[in-house]
């Protein structure tokens, strides 16, 4: 479970060989949540209100990124790692 990100105790990951659409996971504390990568949509799990806006802000900036990390963790490559939000 390759750690691609990691900015405000958020960790952003993305699972090799994981199933389509693709998504990203975010980690917060003891709550986790998927996400679409091109569209953003809160596909499942939990996260605070907060978090989720800093992950949507976060995610909008690495789109391209993201989506060629998916594409190195679906052909069991570890993703080369995304910028933090605030290190931009």
């Amino acid at each position: 479970m390759p750690i691609v990100s990691i900015f405000f105790g958020i960790v952003i990951r993305i699972y090799c060989g994981d199933h389509n659409p693709p998504h990203f996971h975010a980690e917060y504390g003891s709550d986790e949540a998927l996400f679409e990568i091109k569209s953003g949509k809160h596909m499942q799990g939990k996260l605070p209100k907060r978090v989720i806006t800093l992950v949507e802000e976060w995610r909008k900036m690495h789109v391209a990124e993201l989506l060629k990390a998916w594409e190195m963790a679906r052909s069991l490559k570890k993703p080369k790692r995304i910028k933090p939000l605030g290190d931009e």
